[in-house]
């Protein structure tokens, strides 16, 4: 991890005085302590344009903001930072770990070419391993032979280092997996979470106007009850309720011989001013000008009918 764009690669191409195949590939490894913790800990803004980055927290952990997004990075962590991406970090100084940076061509030669492995790459991620079905010692164990192959000048060096990235890269696919799959269950909990509020609304909008009782019925707090709402519905809860309020105000205007303080009274609302402004706010007139205004346009249809 380099201090600036424009240094970090090069500086990656420096490494290691001795011969080394593998460098001429391009991977490289380290402990996370020794580039972090000789920058006060605070890796600043850059990008590596040719170069992925796969980081094991084994120890500590922090933040790092990847595109503008601020990521927790735990302890027992997998974090995974693609080519080109600008990216900062922030570990608290007892972190430790292992970091690895591998050209793109060398990543795309040793998957090679399983299109779950490179898109795993392509795509920015903080992954805790813990009760992911992913050994965490399995984990450790793949970036610590893959630190020790890579120091080591034995025979099977270029493969040894080529099969425990290998392991690295399968673990980050099972990691990424387990992640999706926990996203889109928490979407369906969303959705259900949405049709039973719907539903909520439907037999209580009149009487009901808290937020407190829907998200109480369904057993869920109001904040969660508002993510459900918005990431399904791309709508406040509030805004769903007052939604349904207005559709049946303005089916009482046009079909209702009723005044408008007695539509809103039914509909909940004791005060009468406070309805019309209520009612003007979101439709943008008030009730008795909406219903003057379709009201006879109704009528013009029914007579041309």
């Amino acid at each position: 991890m380099g201090q600036a764009k424009n240094a970090a690669i090069p500086r990656y191409y420096l490494y290691g005085d001795q011969v080394n195949d593998v460098e001429l590939n391009f991977i490289h490894v380290e402990p996370i302590r020794e580039r972090s913790g000789a920058h006060d800990w605070t890796i600043r803004a850059h990008a590596h344009p040719d170069h992925h980055q796969l980081l094991l927290v084994e120890k500590g952990g922090g933040e790092i903001v990847i595109e503008g997004q601020k990521i927790a990075t735990p302890t027992g962590s997998l974090i995974v930072i693609p080519a080109a991406m600008v990216h900062e970090i922030h570990f608290g100084a007892d972190t430790d770990g292992i970091v690895v940076t591998a050209a793109s061509a060398y990543a795309t030669s040793v998957s090679q070419g399983d299109k779950r492995l490179l898109e795993t790459l392509s795509q920015p991620g903080v992954y805790p391993i813990s009760g992911t079905g992913v050994s965490a010692e399995a984990m450790k164990d793949a970036f610590e032979w893959l630190l020790r192959e890579y120091i080591w000048s034995a025979p099977g060096r270029r493969l040894a280092v080529m099969a425990h990235f290998m392991r690295i890269l399968v673990a980050a696919v099972r990691l990424r997996s387990v992640q999706l799959q926990t996203v889109t269950a928490a979407r369906d909990r969303d959705y259900d979470i949405l049709m039973r509020y719907k539903e909520l609304v439907e037999h209580n909008f009149r009487q009901e106007k808290a937020m407190d009782f829907y998200a109480g019925e369904i057993g869920i707090s109001t904040q969660r009850l508002n993510q459900a709402c918005k990431s399904r519905a791309g709508k406040t809860a509030s805004e769903i309720l007052h939604e349904r309020a207005i559709i049946e105000a303005k089916r009482y205007l046009l079909y209702m011989e009723m005044t408008v303080a007695e539509i809103g009274y039914d509909l909940g609302f004791e005060d009468p001013a406070y309805f019309s402004r209520f009612f003007s706010q979101r439709v943008g007139q008030p009730p008795g000008a909406y219903r003057a205004r379709h009201g006879a346009e109704q009528e013009r249809i029914d007579l041309a009918n």
